[in-house]
């Protein structure tokens, strides 16, 4: 668990410098892929998917 925390932490500091700085290559998409799967299997998974899905719900709702 202690691993997977420090693994998570690192890739969203990695993919917040990428994504700052505006270059985002291949290379750093894969990390925030990673990013994704190691957040998936974390215990921040049930919030985050009930945040995106509300966000989505919210979204879709909205009439242009």
């Amino acid at each position: 668990m202690a691993i997977s925390i420090s693994v998570v932490l690192l890739l969203s500091i990695l993919a917040v410098v990428f994504i700052r700085n505006g270059a985002l290559k291949v290379s750093h998409a894969l990390v925030c892929l990673l990013l994704g799967f190691y957040l998936a299997g974390t215990s921040m998974a049930p919030t985050l998917h009930s945040g995106l899905t509300a966000t989505a719900g919210l979204v879709s709702s909205l009439r242009p």
